[in-house]
């Protein structure tokens, strides 16, 4: 077998197949042998041109018992589970227990065929059943939120009960606000007891969020402006939700410098650690030392290889929306965290709130992975990858939901000073987006009739800086 500096798969991402990802392993079944992944590969995108910012890969090919599928090993397992059910074992007459395990039971044979039937995404480390697990998980959760969008609301809350007797029980928001004093002289035995009080377990949570959400989205000004932006909106739905009501410098010395703000730069040096390691990869038996396996086995918890996102939303119209979207999306999503636990009486430190951002760290990387090369290559990825799709509609579902269980919460009318602000914000953006991509365009419309056709389809490209598809499309409109 050849080495790995003998086989440069750089151009040709052996595992790549036919998605176009750095890190996709083709399809469920198992990989093909090494001869046959680099011919296949040669017919693809990464063979004749890869990206600038695609890091460059070694792989020996080794296709070992652990890359393979197995999928008639978990169905015979399954098969095996379901007879000893039917046949060895007496159904309790227990009707709601019944009802939990043949839904739990359901789950379970549905994540056992998507783990080994699903379509890959573009991560395949630790290993590829990993990331088709989560896709599974992630319809599971999308399916549950219909389910409570299409009850009332006193039903919703009383089918939590069933998930857990606790729940169902409405529970006061805890009050972040208060005394502000950061030295507060009143108090002799501790003056900065403001501090401490404010030291709870989500001080690591913060830090760890944004170190994770700065590996997804790789790029320290996103993620600096959504940083603020919450803080931004924390100001103005206080109104609405008690815990929005913090200390000024809880909002930007504790969260946005401290906890976002450190872990935004550690999440960024390890960005830059990923960026500049080698992509070398061996099989395990071919590494003769312990310690070279044992580093084998470690770094299989890492990239397979690594492509830096550079989103550039300033370049056109389109990537300029679409990174608007994202930072909509992103804020939303965090709402929701919020939102949701508000009006499904969930306590902040119940499993269930835990369990979803667990999830959203597994499934976040995975869809901003799909939505950057949606944006930055859409002629290769002509769809909306499938865990970004079910990201967003989980999104505005969450959403949905909190309109419909406590609709006079979301109504309740913002300040007006702040509403100012938004407007006035909104504006900025709107006219900034008009003058940078556009400018032009209000030229080119009063003097469509004095320029030929080609000098003013040159012009509309030139001023909204964007492909030749969309100019025959103005130029047909012109034309009319």
């Amino acid at each position: 077998m050849a080495k790995a500096e003998s086989k440069r798969s750089g151009a040709a991402l052996l595992v790549a197949g036919k998605s176009g990802a750095d890190e996709q392993v083709n399809g469920a079944a198992e990989l093909p042998v090494p001869g046959v992944r680099a011919a296949k590969a040669s017919t693809t995108r990464e063979a004749t041109s890869r990206r600038s910012t695609e890091s460059e890969v070694y792989d020996d090919g080794t296709n070992t018992f652990f890359w393979r599928a197995h999928t008639l090993t978990v169905l015979f397992i399954l098969t095996c589970a379901l007879v000893y059910v039917t046949l060895l074992e007496e159904t309790p007459q227990d009707t709601a227990y019944n009802t939990k395990r043949g839904i739990v039971a359901s789950i379970l044979v549905f994540l056992c065929f998507g783990v080994t039937q699903a379509k890959d995404g573009p991560f395949s480390r630790p290993h590829p059943a990993y990331w088709r697990f989560w896709l599974c998980v992630t319809v599971v959760y999308e399916l549950f939120l219909i389910f409570i969008l299409f009850q009332t609301v006193q039903d919703g809350r009383l089918f939590m009960k069933y998930i857990d007797p606790k729940l169902g029980v409405p529970l006061p928001e805890r009050d972040y606000g208060g005394n502000c004093l950061i030295y507060d002289p009143g108090n002799t035995t501790d003056p900065f007891h403001n501090i401490w009080d404010k030291m709870d377990g989500f001080v690591p949570a913060h830090f760890l969020g944004w170190y994770i959400k700065t590996l997804m989205i790789r790029d320290w000004w996103m993620c600096m402006i959504i940083s603020v932006m919450f803080e931004f909106l924390e100001y103005s739905l206080e109104h609405q939700l008690p815990n929005f009501s913090e200390c000024w410098w809880d909002h930007w010395i504790m969260d946005v410098l401290v906890c976002n703000g450190l872990g935004i730069y550690c999440g960024m040096k390890t960005l830059g650690w990923l960026s500049m390691k080698p992509y070398q990869w061996q099989g395990l038996w071919n590494i003769p030392t312990y310690k070279g396996k044992i580093k084998r086995i470690a770094f299989q918890f890492t990239p397979y290889s690594w492509v830096k996102f550079e989103w550039r939303p300033a370049s056109n119209l389109r990537r300029w929306l679409a990174v608007l979207g994202i930072i909509f999306m992103f804020l939303l999503a965090e709402l929701n965290t919020f939102y949701l636990k508000f009006v499904l009486w969930m306590p902040p430190e119940h499993y269930l709130v835990l369990l979803r951002l667990v999830f959203f760290v597994n499934v976040g990387g995975v869809a901003m992975r799909e939505i950057y090369d949606f944006m930055d290559d859409p002629s290769f990825h002509k769809k909306l990858g499938q865990q970004a799709w079910l990201v967003a509609a989980i999104t505005v579902t969450e959403f949905l939901i909190v309109v419909k269980y406590d609709p006079n919460t979301i109504m309740l009318p913002i300040p007006f000073f702040i509403t100012q602000c938004w407007i006035l914000g909104i504006l900025l953006i709107f006219t900034w987006t008009l003058w940078h991509f556009c400018y032009l365009c209000i030229h080119v419309f009063f003097l469509h009739k004095y320029l030929p056709t080609t000098k003013l389809l040159q012009n509309v490209c030139a001023c909204i800086h964007t492909d030749v598809r969309t100019c025959i499309q103005i130029r047909v409109w012109m034309t009319l």
